[in-house]
């Protein structure tokens, strides 16, 4: 390949996507590299310090500094995008051509095509991702297996993309030496290759921003918009970005994040389950913020509820959507009656969101968007709620971070989250990011409550209903048993399931957890660290 100056692939670019690696859309990738990544470690950096002081008790507040934003009622977002109007349900899932086809096709509003947690970043699903999305894009995919053929209707749902978190590197382009930004790197190379057509198709650069924990961070993402509409010479304002609260800091500047975002900004979502893994991580020195069973952590606990309902509220103030979160249910075949269970649970799900005023929800498999749509179009007559203001709404920062949550901590629940998060990191390593697990569609997400959880019960010596400490050695049978289960599951290596259950047991022991378990398993990729998924395998150049 010709590279352009400073550049170093480490491995070479997957069968079908060559042309997506081009020397010009690289030589885009260094542009963004070079003008942000001095900026992007810096707010990592800040991380570190928010982390600092929250573990030295200084509480999340609503910032002082940002007062006149939050108070000042003249500003509002940019009107929604084309095809953006109207986002009743959105469905989501990784960028393999049989579900970008079928998300496409499945009837919901739009599709969420996912580079982050439901996605494991191999090179291939990396790279032929955007060359999936370019084709569907042109309305040139197509898949066929087993005598079965795959297409796009004549009206596809319309495509947002998520790109990786900003602590996310992508090991396998260096630039000057250093790994760009996964984040740079998936919007980088989707924007290059399809903001122009897509303007020209009567659409946009949609996305989704994952992860943000500041409004500094929303700010770096605005600029990257401006930059790199300004490189390619497009209208300025043409990108729309969602981004998920799906962090405990970010929860207090939903606000300052729309601010920064004005012109490129189309709304916020409830990343439920991330936040409820950053609500226990970023509150991980205090032993009052113990949860029981992560199944007790529902929507209708107090931190939730604050958060959605202050969601909501903010994003109507400034006319953009607020959308709900992922019902991750999928139909459970040969149970008639345990199907039935899960759908009303759906049911009842997306009945709470519409009440309270979203603008659309989340599915994580086409079976369910009718379900969520007869649901929203029964309780959302126009495209969108942004009349319903909820100017009844008070929320205050400690009912944003208050941690009662009532219910127990089961011998069940721990085996639960030792079997979710070893399923789930088995799976990924081996290259599978969306994993079912007991007839729920899960991503990186699951695992990571699962990892923090089991982390939390032994810092504090948690009991169990029954009376049992939880310690790592308590735990150890356990990862043992459940290990051995997880390997005669179909499709996983039980290799993969050796690093996994090793990896889980550190994390148990650890004085704190690691920040995101994807930083951690990255090395087991191809291309990055070990290859083959044996910790003595063959090193990857770099």
């Amino acid at each position: 390949m010709s590279l352009p100056t400073g550049v170093h692939l480490t491995i070479a670019p997957p069968k079908g996507g060559e042309d997506i690696l081009s020397h010009d859309a690289i030589e885009f990738l260094a542009v963004l590299h070079r003008t942000f990544d001095n900026r992007r470690l810096e707010l990592l950096e800040n991380r570190k310090k928010i982390q600092d002081d929250l573990d030295r008790g200084k509480p999340l507040t609503f910032l002082p500094e940002t007062a006149e934003i939050r108070s000042n009622l003249a500003w509002s977002c940019a009107p929604p995008a084309p095809g953006l109007e109207d986002r009743r349900v959105e469905i989501t899932g990784p960028t393999d051509r049989k579900m970008v086809i079928n998300a496409l096709n499945s009837g919901a509003k739009t599709f969420m095509a996912d580079f982050e947690d439901s996605n494991s970043p191999t090179w291939s699903n990396i790279v032929l991702g955007q060359a999936n999305l370019r084709d569907a894009i042109r309305r040139t995919i197509d898949f066929e297996i087993s005598g079965k053929q795959y297409k796009l209707s004549e009206k596809p749902a319309v495509l947002l993309i998520r790109p990786r978190g900003w602590h996310l590197p992508e090991p396998r382009l260096l630039i000057d030496g250093k790994p760009v930004s996964g984040s740079l790197f998936d919007f980088g190379l989707y924007f290059f290759h399809n903001a122009a057509e897509l303007l020209k198709r009567g659409s946009g650069p949609y996305f989704y921003l994952p992860k943000m924990e500041h409004h500094l961070e929303a700010r770096l993402w605005n600029d990257v918009f401006c930059l790199a509409t300004s490189q390619l010479g497009l209208r300025q304002g043409s990108i729309r970005a969602t981004v998920l609260i799906e962090t405990l800091p970010a929860a207090f500047q939903m606000e300052e994040i729309l601010y920064e975002l004005k012109e490129h900004s189309s709304g916020l979502n409830c990343g439920r389950w991330d936040y409820i893994f950053s609500f226990i991580k970023k509150q991980r020195a205090h032993k009052a913020c113990v949860f029981p069973d992560r199944t007790d952590v529902t929507m209708t606990v107090p931190f939730m509820d604050a958060y959605v309902r202050l969601l909501i509220q903010t994003c109507h103030k400034r006319k953009v959507a607020a959308m709900g979160g992922m019902s991750a249910q999928i139909p459970i075949k040969n149970d008639s009656a345990a199907n039935e269970r899960a759908m009303a649970k759906v049911r009842a799900d997306k009945e709470r969101e519409v009440k309270a005023g979203h603008d659309g929800t989340w599915v994580a498999h086409p079976a369910l968007v009718k379900i969520a749509l007869d649901i929203f179009n029964e309780g959302m007559k126009g495209p969108n709620q942004y009349h319903v203001r909820r100017e009844d709404v008070v929320v205050t920062d400690k009912q944003i971070a208050d941690p009662k949550v009532p219910g127990k901590i089961t011998e069940q629940g721990v085996r639960d989250n030792v079997s979710a998060a070893l399923s789930y990191c088995a799976a990924w390593i081996s290259g599978n990011g969306c994993v079912p697990i007991n007839h729920l569609m899960e991503d990186a997400a699951t695992a990571e409550i699962a990892r923090v959880q089991l982390w939390q019960w032994c810092k504090y010596s948690s009991k169990t209903d029954s009376g049992k400490i939880i310690s790592p050695s308590y735990l150890t049978p356990i990862f043992s048993e459940e290990a051995s289960k997880v390997a005669q599951l179909p499709g996983i290596d039980s290799a993969h399931v050796k690093i996994a259950s090793e990896y889980m047991q550190g994390q148990v022991k650890a004085h704190w957890p690691s920040d995101f378990l994807t930083s951690d398993l990255m090395l087991h990729l191809e291309g990055v660290g070990v290859v083959g998924g044996s910790s003595g395998g063959k090193k990857a150049a770099l």
